[in-house]
């Protein structure tokens, strides 16, 4: 494939090292929010851009047809209206908020898990996400992903990340020096805890996973997700 990078940080390199690894071309590397580029040389993009630049760079690669895979965060105040405008265009559009393989296996363990404990109102339920010192939205969106599971299942009213009330779903966010990614949701009683815990080592599997997701969305069409990719239901 030959493949645009859209958003060229610390990402966008690891991701272009495995898929050269895996045999696709590398065309269009961009790295300024605000460069003028043609999406046309590529066949598919990965865009892992920022929010303030991600909303245009999706717009801009459905309406010239070429297939986008996006792991960008804090834009999805507009994600039902690029959902409406692929399938207007009948283009080709995956989104996840992580795309590793261990941690779409942990969102639906998660759901699962969210489920069991719905009628157990002796357990209260709290999350801890903690990330590295560079990142720039808090909480991170597999930590919003994994609390919306959450709340779909409980009595929590919505999620907080300070001045959480008792019936708020409390995430703890940590920034600590260079961690790649670490997710908990504990259910806690006055007589025991149930915890759940997804820790990444490195950026190697979120990046595998986009390649992964580039290379599955090639001629689709539609809006899909990585249980899609994955084939979990």
């Amino acid at each position: 494939m030959k493949i645009a990078l859209l958003g060229y940080g610390r990402m966008g390199k690891t991701i272009e090292r495995i898929a050269v690894k895996r045999g696709h071309d590398i065309v269009l590397k961009i790295d300024n929010n605000h460069a003028m580029f043609d999406i046309c040389q590529a066949e598919i993009a990965i865009d892992f851009s920022d929010p303030s630049a991600a909303y245009h760079n999706l717009k801009n690669c459905i309406e010239n047809d070429i297939p986008v895979v996006c792991g960008t965060t804090g834009w999805l105040t507009k994600y039902d209206e690029i959902v409406d405008f692929c399938n207007r265009k009948q283009g080709a559009f995956i989104y996840a908020s992580n795309f590793s393989v261990g941690v779409n296996l942990f969102f639906n363990l998660n759901a699962y898990l969210a489920k069991m404990m719905k009628n157990l109102k002796d357990y209260d339920v709290t999350m801890e996400e903690i990330h590295h010192i560079h990142k720039l939205d808090a909480p991170s969106g597999t930590a919003i992903t994994l609390a919306e599971q959450v709340l779909e299942n409980s009595s929590k009213k919505q999620w907080k990340i300070d001045n959480a009330a008792a019936d708020d779903l409390h995430i703890h966010v940590k920034r600590e020096d260079e961690v790649p990614g670490t997710h908990s949701i504990q259910y806690k009683s006055e007589v025991d805890a149930i915890e759940i815990k997804h820790t990444a080592f490195n950026r190697e599997g979120f990046a595998l996973g986009a390649v992964i997701a580039a290379e599955w969305l090639v001629n689709k069409k539609g809006v899909f997700g990585m249980n899609d990719v994955l084939n979990i239901h």
